[in-house]
C-alpha cells in the first residue's frame, strides 16, 4: 500500500470527492430517484399511490430492511420498456461520473420486472447499452451482476437463470439480495453451484441484519468471491480472522446501513473497526435514491462521523479496485491513476 503522508484535515473532503473509486455495491433500481419515477409513470401512462415526488421521498421513512424492500419494489413498478432501463442507469452513471466513480458493477433484480410481464431481455439490453454508452461517453466502465431475491424459492432463481442464458455475454456474475433474515445463503446452494460452473463470478448479501453464520455459509456453501455488506462479522473473531487472512471483500453500505437502523448513527458504525482488524472494507452507496447519498456522500459522511484519514481513504479506494472483477491491467491502471491524485494532495 502507499504510504499516504498526512494530509490537512480541511482538505480531506476534497480529496475523498476527487479520487478515483470504484463501486461493488449499487443496486440499479435503488438509484431510482422519485422525479424520475415520476417521469416515467407518466410516459407509460401509470398512476403512483403518492400525490407527489414530495410525498413520495417523504415516504423514504425506513425502520428496517423489510420496511425499504416494500417501497423499493413499488418504485420499479414504472419500468416497463428497455428505454426506462437505460434512462434510469444513465441517470446513475452521470451522478457516478460526478463523484469520481470509474468502475462500476451493478446490481439488478430481474425477478422484480418479470414477475410483472417485462422481458429479460428488455431489462438486460436496456441496462447494457447504458453500460456500454458509459463507458463511451463518460470514461466509467460498467457491468452487470444479476441477483437473485432471496424471499422466493430456489426454483424461481433457476428459472431466472434459464431465462438470463441468452444474454450471458451481457452478465458477469450472480448475487443474492431482498430480505436476509429467515433466508439463509445454504437456500441458494443448487444454483450458485450452477452459476460457478457457467463461469458467472459469485457474491451475495450477508452479515447485513443476518448473523455471522451467513456470511459462513456464503464463503462456504456458496463460494461467493466478495461479500456484499458483511459488517456482522465482528461479532464473530474467527470470522473475521478469515476474512483478513483470505482478503475477501466486504462491500459496506454505511449510509444504508443507518437509514436501515443496522446502527443507531454513523459514529457507531464499526466501519473503522473492520478496517483496523487488516478486512478489504470498500465504502459504497446500496440504493442511493433511497438511502441519502452516492459514493461521495457514503465517503464525506462517514469520514466525518468516525475520524478517518487520507491512509483509510486509500485504502478503501485501492480495496475498490483490488476487489472488483476487472483485469489486472485494468486494476494497476486505475490504481495509477488512484496514487496520482494522492500525490497531488502531497
Amino acid at each position: 500500500m502507499k504510504n499516504i503522508q498526512a494530509v490537512a484535515a480541511d482538505r480531506l473532503p476534497a480529496l475523498l470527492c476527487q479520487m478515483p473509486k470504484a463501486e461493488l455495491h449499487i443496486h440499479i433500481e435503488g438509484s431510482l430517484e422519485p422525479e424520475l419515477i415520476f417521469a416515467l409513470a407518466q410516459r407509460n401512462g401509470l398512476s403512483l399511490p403518492y400525490p407527489s415526488v414530495e410525498a413520495l421521498r417523504a415516504a423514504y421513512a425506513f425502520t428496517n430492511l423489510q420496511s425499504f424492500l416494500d417501497i423499493y419494489y413499488a418504485g420499479a413498478s414504472v419500468l416497463l420498456h428497455e428505454a426506462d432501463f437505460y434512462d434510469m442507469a444513465w441517470a446513475y452513471f452521470e451522478r457516478a461520473a460526478a463523484d469520481n466513480v470509474v468502475h462500476t458493477e451493478l446490481f439488478f433484480d430481474p425477478q422484480t420486472h418479470t414477475a410483472r410481464g417485462v422481458g429479460m431481455g428488455t431489462v438486460v439490453n436496456g441496462l447494457h447499452r447504458a453500460c456500454v454508452d458509459a463507458q463511451a461517453r463518460l470514461g466509467i466502465s460498467a457491468s452487470l451482476i444479476m441477483c437473485f431475491l432471496r424471499h422466493l424459492r430456489q426454483q424461481e432463481a433457476l428459472e431466472t437463470l434459464e431465462q438470463a442464458l441468452p444474454y450471458r455475454d451481457k452478465i458477469i456474475g450472480v448475487g443474492l439480495d431482498s430480505g436476509e433474515v429467515g433466508n439463509p445463503p445454504e437456500k441458494f446452494a443448487e444454483v450458485f453451484t450452477r452459476c460457478r460452473a457457467l463461469g458467472l463470478h459469485l457474491v451475495a448479501h450477508a452479515g447485513e441484519e443476518g448473523p455471522p453464520a451467513y456470511i459462513w455459509a456464503a464463503l462456504d456453501v456458496l463460494k461467493v468471491e466478495r461479500i456484499d455488506h458483511g459488517v456482522q462479522s465482528s461479532k464473530d473473531p474467527a470470522l473475521m480472522q478469515r476474512l483478513a487472512k483470505e482478503r475477501v471483500a466486504l462491500t459496506v453500505c454505511p449510509l444504508s446501513n443507518l437509514k436501515l437502523c443496522v446502527f443507531p448513527d454513523l459514529a457507531q458504525h464499526n466501519l473503522r473497526e473492520l478496517l483496523d482488524a487488516g478486512l478489504a472494507v470498500t465504502i459504497n452507496s446500496d440504493d442511493p435514491a433511497y438511502f441519502g447519498g452516492y459514493m461521495n456522500d457514503n465517503f464525506t459522511q462517514t469520514f466525518a462521523a468516525l475520524g478517518l484519514n487520507a491512509q483509510h481513504a486509500y485504502t478503501l479506494a485501492r480495496n475498490s479496485f483490488e476487489a472488483s472483477f476487472i483485469d489486472a491491467a485494468a486494476k494497476q491502471r486505475h490504481i495509477a491513476q488512484l496514487d496520482a491524485c494522492f500525490d497531488a494532495f502531497q
